[in-house]
């Protein structure tokens, strides 16, 4: 759509900068955007013109939801893994290596197929970025392709060959740590952006983390790292030693965990330098006990949320719905939740871009079917995104 674009009428717009309260919230607001940014923001009664135009009734509008944890790139189905956990077996992560043989022995459209659907199911719900995750692949092939694929759609795109280690290296784990940092690495580097690791029991011990971590460094790929999931361990204190932006999970912290993301606080008080990543799908997949986001909020930590999308611990792609489980089970307040799914998004990522409204910012913009940020929680399930606005253009 070329020429300007004016969504105006907002009965209550979220910003995430200057205004009302933590969200930065304006009243009887507009937005213009002009080639993919938003330009001005200001009272609706003083809005210039433009060549397009978008009236939004009174309802909400929010920025677009950022999604910095999703695993896209995938074959096959889980479900009677997921029924087998509601009947009381526990969650172990052993899933994995189901999905990478299913993966595996995908074509390639298949697994486009895959990530267009899931994508375009958090696009109707919401997300306007999303970050995708390689990891179920485990060979230099699969692994390039997994991300070759990933990069069609995203621009934040993550290596995960440390997923879990593949049956064929079972015996062999520091074999395969070796073809991680070498080979895997130097196939996989070029459509990818980040490096991750599932540093828990079962997946890889701290001392093939930081190793694998340290060569994602030095090929020019920035740290995220999954940690503290399963059970305690040192995947939280690693990342911040690295220098990760985001840590996902934090399901299981000690008071020494919290206090080495406090630690990473900018000088200015905007926060955490490395983001506290929850996805309260999982818990909600696995029947596992939900983070304690207040504990991080209450000493300065930066959270963000995302739905962790996967086959097999968190099968969905609705940031709405994790919104909603944030405030009923994690101790959050909607507007820490909000705060969390959009800024706090973005900040995992080290964007400032995205998950603002405020002049200078891409115009992703969410328009609600309701009147609040508020109903986000207060009507969970409920399909409320009446409309979406990405780099300004209505989908």
């Amino acid at each position: 759509m070329s020429g300007s674009l004016l969504v105006d009428n907002i009965g209550e717009l979220v910003t995430n900068g200057a205004g009302e309260g933590p969200l930065g919230i304006r009243r009887d607001a507009a937005v213009l955007v002009e080639a993919g940014r938003v330009v001005w923001v200001g009272p609706s009664a003083y809005a210039p013109a433009a060549d397009h135009h978008v009236d939004a009734g009174g309802a909400a509008v929010l920025p677009g939801f950022v999604d910095s944890h999703a695993h896209l790139v995938f074959a096959g189905d889980r479900a009677p893994e997921f029924a087998a956990r509601m009947a009381g077996q526990p969650y172990t992560g052993g899933g994995i290596r189901t999905t990478v043989g299913a993966t595996r022995a995908a074509t390639d459209e298949e697994l486009r197929a895959t990530v267009r659907r899931l994508r375009g199911e958090a696009l109707r719900q919401g997300t306007t970025t999303m970050e995708i995750k390689s990891g179920y692949g485990l060979t230099v092939a699969d692994e390039a392709r997994s991300l070759r694929i990933a990069a069609e759609t995203s621009t934040e795109t993550t290596f995960l060959g440390a997923h879990v280690v593949p049956a064929e290296y079972a015996d062999r784990p520091d074999d395969y740590v070796g073809l991680v940092c070498g080979p895997m690495l130097a196939a996989a580097a070029p459509y990818a952006k980040w490096i991750d690791v599932f540093c828990e029991r079962g997946a890889f011990d701290v001392d093939h983390a930081r190793a694998i971590l340290a060569c994602g460094q030095a090929a020019g790929l920035g740290v995220r790292l999954h940690a503290n999931q399963l059970g305690p361990g040192p995947g939280v204190q690693l990342g911040v030693e690295l220098d990760a932006a985001s840590v996902d999970h934090c399901t299981h912290l000690s008071d020494a965990d919290v206090a080495a993301l406090a630690d990473t606080a900018h000088s200015d008080g905007s926060g955490t330098r490395t983001v506290a990543t929850l996805l309260p799908g999982a818990e909600f997949s696995t029947r596992s006990p939900y983070p304690d986001a207040r504990r991080l909020l209450d000493v300065g930590v930066t959270v963000a949320l995302a739905t962790d999308c996967n086959p097999g611990s968190s099968y969905t792609s609705s940031m709405p719905f994790c919104v909603a489980l944030a405030v009923r089970e994690m101790r959050m307040t909607p507007a820490e939740a909000v705060w969390a799914a959009t800024a706090g998004g973005a900040r995992a990522l080290r964007r400032d871009d995205i998950g603002v409204l405020t002049p200078g910012a891409r115009a992703d913009l969410v328009v609600l079917d309701a009147p609040s940020h508020l109903h986000l929680a207060y009507r969970p399930g409920v399909p409320l995104i009446r409309q979406v606005i990405r780099n300004g253009v209505p989908q």
